[in-house]
Formats: C-alpha cells, sequence, structure tokens
C-alpha cells in the first residue's frame, strides 16, 4: 500500500515511522528534500501549486492526504480527480479560513467564543461595540502557532490591533476565560466508524503548544467533546484523524479550532495509546480496521522548541521515549522534537515531567 503525503513535516515523518510496521509505505512531496519526512522516506521536490508534477508525484498511489494545514485547495481538489484525497478538501477547506470554522461550529450546535468578521476599520469598531474587550483580531487565513494575532484589551488598543493586521480579511473573537485547555483527536474510517482518544490537557507558550498530559479522566466532558467532533465529522463525511481543542469554561467546552490531520497534541499516542494516532489515521484514510485507542497509562508530551535537550540527561528520566526530528537548524520557536512519557500512575508521570521541564 503506497501513501502520498503532500509536505514532508515531523507529523509526515511519524506518519511513515508509523506505516512500516503495516507495511505502508509513504512517498512526500515539499518544496525541499531536506525535511523530516525526506529522511525517512522517497520525496519529490516542487511548488505545491505545479499540478503536473503533483499528479505524476501522486500516480500509483492508494491515497492522497497531507501533514500541512496550508496546502493550495485546488492542487488537492485536482488531485481528487485522480485519486482518493483524505481528509476530504471541503474539511481544510474550512480549518484555514477561521471565520468559515466558527461559523460552521455555530452552525452545528457547537460552542464558540463570540465572533465576527472584519474587512475594514469600521467592521473592527462595530465588533468590539457588539462583543465588548477584551479580544483578539486574528487573520483568517495562514494563522498557526499564535501567529496573525493582535490582542485588544480595550478600545485604546484599536489602532495598534489594526496597524498589525489590517489590510486582509481578519476576525474578531470574544476573549474567552477558561480555566483549562484540552483537545480531542478521533480517527473516523472510511465506513463512518469513529474511534476517540482520551481527552488531553493542553499549555501553550507563547502560542505553540509546549506540553500535553493524558488521559483527562472527565466523563462528563468526554462525552461532550466526543458529541461535538461527531458532528463536526458526520457533516463532512470525514476520512482521517480529526482534533478539536476547546477550552474548558467551568463544565462547558468552547471550540477553539480544528485541525484536519495528525496533531500536535496527539503525539502522546505514539507510546501512551494501544494505537498511536499516526497509525489510526492511515488505517483510516487505506480502509483497513481502526485500532484501539484506550490509554497505556499516564502519559506527558513536551515539545522541544527552539533547542533539544542533553540526550544522556533526557534518557535518564523515567518512562520518556525521545523523538528527534532531524531538522539540521535550530531557531527560536521551531519545534525540533519531543518526549513522552508514560507511567503507570499519574502523580509518577507529573514527577517525571517537573524533571524533564528542567531540561527543556
Amino acid at each position: 500500500m503506497r501513501v502520498a503525503v503532500i509536505g514532508a513535516g515531523q507529523l509526515g515523518r511519524m506518519l511513515a515511522l508509523s506505516g512500516y510496521p503495516l507495511g505502508v509505505q509513504c512517498a512526500f512531496y515539499d518544496r525541499s528534500a531536506d525535511t523530516p519526512g525526506g529522511q525517512v522516506g522517497p520525496i519529490t521536490t516542487g511548488e505545491f501549486d505545479d499540478l503536473p508534477r503533483l499528479a505524476a508525484f501522486a500516480q500509483g498511489a492508494d491515497v492522497v492526504t497531507f501533514d500541512w494545514e496550508n496546502v493550495p485547495l485546488a492542487s488537492l481538489a485536482a488531485l481528487a480527480r485522480r485519486v482518493p484525497v483524505y481528509p476530504q478538501p471541503a474539511a481544510l477547506a474550512v480549518a484555514q479560513d477561521r471565520l468559515l470554522e466558527k461559523t460552521l461550529f455555530r452552525d452545528l450546535g457547537v460552542p464558540t467564543a463570540p465572533f465576527a468578521p472584519v474587512d475594514l476599520r469600521q467592521d473592527l469598531e462595530a465588533a468590539v461595540a457588539r462583543i465588548g474587550t477584551p479580544g483578539i483580531l486574528k487573520t483568517r487565513r495562514f494563522g498557526y502557532d499564535g501567529k496573525g494575532q493582535a490582542h485588544i484589551r480595550s478600545r485604546a488598543g484599536l489602532d495598534a490591533a489594526w496597524a498589525a493586521l489590517g489590510g486582509e480579511p481578519l476576525i474578531y473573537e470574544g476573549f474567552v476565560r477558561f480555566s483549562r485547555e484540552a483537545s480531542l483527536l478521533a480517527a473516523r474510517g472510511r465506513r463512518g466508524e469513529l474511534a476517540c482518544y482520551p481527552l488531553s490537557l493542553n499549555v501553550h507558550r507563547g502560542g505553540i503548544l509546549a506540553e500535553t498530559r493524558a488521559p483527562l479522566r472527565h466523563a462528563a466532558l468526554q462525552a461532550l467533546a466526543e458529541r461535538h467532533l461527531r458532528a463536526v465529522a458526520r457533516h463532512f463525511g470525514y476520512v482521517g484523524v480529526l482534533a478539536i481543542e476547546f477550552f474548558v469554561v467551568g463544565g462547558r467546552l468552547i471550540a477553539n479550532e480544528m485541525a484536519p490531520r495528525v496533531h500536535n497534541s496527539g503525539h502522546w499516542t505514539i507510546e501512551g495509546a494501544v494505537t498511536s494516532q499516526f497509525e489510526n489515521h492511515l488505517r483510516a484514510i487505506l480502509g483497513l480496521p481502526l485500532g484501539a485507542t484506550a490509554a497505556r497509562g499516564h502519559a506527558a508530551m513536551v515539545n522541544f522548541i527552539g533547542r533539544l535537550p542533553d540526550v544522556r540527561r533526557a534518557l535518564a528520566v523515567p518512562g520518556l521515549h525521545l523523538h528527534d526530528y532531524g531538522k539540521r537548524e535550530a531557531r527560536p520557536g521551531r519545534k525540533l522534537g519531543h518526549a513522552t512519557i508514560v507511567l503507570p500512575t499519574a502523580s509518577a508521570r507529573d514527577r517525571a515531567l517537573a524533571r524533564l521541564r528542567r531540561l527543556a
């Protein structure tokens, strides 16, 4: 079985590594061959809008998938006329535009922060008048890891926010006073079967995911998150792994964003679940039976951003599994690897996590 992967970052790399035991071969397409995915599978280089080159790359593949959310939709639509593309381009189209994403959540009954589209300066004035402050002005497209955002704490901050982001399609969102951040991942197969992972708790720093702990054992929140994700997946007839990030507000969940792909907050599943998100994504898009998603113990994941820890000291931490993405250049804000800790109890995990933090 051959899977053509558009994008060859660390997510693609982990897809390929999970596929080898199944006899699944992943091939990659990216602008550069010097990529994490290119180190573990064959890679074709080219621009993401080069349709003839993409078509030649995908020829002979059983399915096309992607590890990057900014793939041009026209490219995926063209490929979908030749070979199945999962997740569906329609889901990616919504995830690429924060206004479409929030509107879909609202239409499906999934709670979100109050929001309004902003194209002109007077739109921002009207949105702040209706929603109030504090809030966040965001670009509708191409924002990730905290990029393309301006916090507005009072009306006095409108000028600075507009100066930073004005001139492109924007969305204004009311600030959510949350106690925790959580995410739910699930794999949905070609026949509509759904396998949900346990909720995980996430910590972001500077807009980038820094830590994840799982499982979050809260039956009511788990059921609520599964209901919301199921509604989104059913809407698209979705195939593959889908992630939704939530704010926890008391006993409620407020949806922040969705990711139609394997997700950083699910890295703990590689060692911490019966079947990893990467393996289940491949199973789903290839029409294979989905694997069990139960947690094997208590897991934590730490992203290494900007630098990797000393390997000897890191591997001395109990229950630790190290993942170096093979990126040659270290720079601030760049994800270079992660480590997962899996131990039998939450207290043992948290002690090991505290030790790992001192290295990260």
